[in-house]
């Protein structure tokens, strides 16, 4: 009976051990996040519900709802910042995941230099937004933009103006500019997704008479639907949260025309200051994007159980 007992308790003594082993490889990606991530954000949520400057001690003043009021029903140039962001992931929900779709279909293909399109497209991805503003920036000056020159050549002259500085193409030439930029993204993330589809059924398919395109719409599609999720949960978190672009090409203007959430939130950080209604701002826009990729994921679910 001893031994039998202490058999017992030399298998739990190696269990136990062996738990906490686990857990002492998982302590320290477990502190970094509770230091980097969930800390910060407790500070940022307990900030949103005080007026403070970021410089007087004490944390400022506790004035309970109010910076959620003023964000909510009063503040105009945050809802017309979070309009812009808006208008720039519908364009790059549309524009930029459609075109990405088409290439990366007929990079699948077996389409000749397939490696080489696979490397330029997902060259701006890889570069700097601070790089890619300078250059397009360059692309779209006034008079001696490499765009207007091109227009003046083939006689489009009264079509020549500073794109990033009429309120009229300002916004849409920044979304342009951010498609070039996360085109790559979602081209390689599909290809990938149709390279993961197994040949044996497009072969079945066509074998029994379907079309390329029932072959797409029937098979192609259900079977990446968890991939076009997954590039669009992405595009709409990138594109709400744009901002490097926007500080390099337009700092906001002409007039807010082009400021986003993120430009918002900096600018009543450091310029007003007011660190307790930027909190608020951040907190509000976590909200935002959380039930956004919500209604996304239950869209996606539905759209495969059917």
């Amino acid at each position: 009976m001893k031994v039998f007992w202490r058999g017992i308790f030399s298998s739990l003594t190696r269990f136990r051990a062996s738990i906490v082993s686990n857990y002492l490889f998982v302590l320290p990606a477990l502190i970094m996040f509770l230091t980097f991530n969930v800390y910060p954000f407790y500070k940022v949520f307990q900030m949103s519900f005080r007026d403070w400057n970021g410089i007087d001690p004490g944390g400022g003043t506790f004035i309970w709802l109010n910076n959620f009021k003023e964000a909510l029903f009063y503040d105009s140039t945050w809802w017309e910042s979070v309009r812009n962001a808006g208008t720039i992931t519908l364009l790059a929900l549309t524009l930029q995941n459609f075109l990405a779709l088409v290439l990366a279909w007929i990079v699948d293909r077996g389409v000749r230099g397939a490696q080489f399109y696979r490397s330029v497209f997902f060259l701006p991805p890889i570069l700097s937004g601070v790089v890619v503003g300078l250059v397009w920036n360059w692309i779209f000056r006034g008079e001696a933009g490499i765009l207007n020159r091109c227009l003046t050549q083939i006689g489009l002259g009264g079509w020549t103006h500073a794109w990033f500085s009429d309120i009229r193409t300002a916004l849409p030439a920044l979304a342009v500019v951010h498609m070039w930029k996360g085109f790559g993204w979602a081209f390689i993330i599909l290809l990938a997704g149709f390279q993961g589809i197994p040949r044996e059924l497009y072969e079945a398919a066509r074998v029994d008479g379907a079309n390329e395109f029932s072959v797409f719409w029937r098979i192609t599609v259900p079977l990446m639907v968890p991939v076009f999720t997954l590039v669009g949960v992405l595009t709409i978190l990138g594109s709400m949260q744009l901002y490097d672009l926007v500080v390099v090409t337009t700092l906001g203007g002409p007039s807010g025309h082009t400021e986003v959430p993120m430009f918002t939130i900096l600018r009543e950080l450091t310029d007003n200051p007011r660190f307790g209604y930027a909190s608020c701002l951040g907190v509000v826009f976590g909200f935002i994007l959380v039930f956004v990729s919500i209604v996304q994921l239950q869209v996606a679910k539905r759209t495969k159980a059917e």
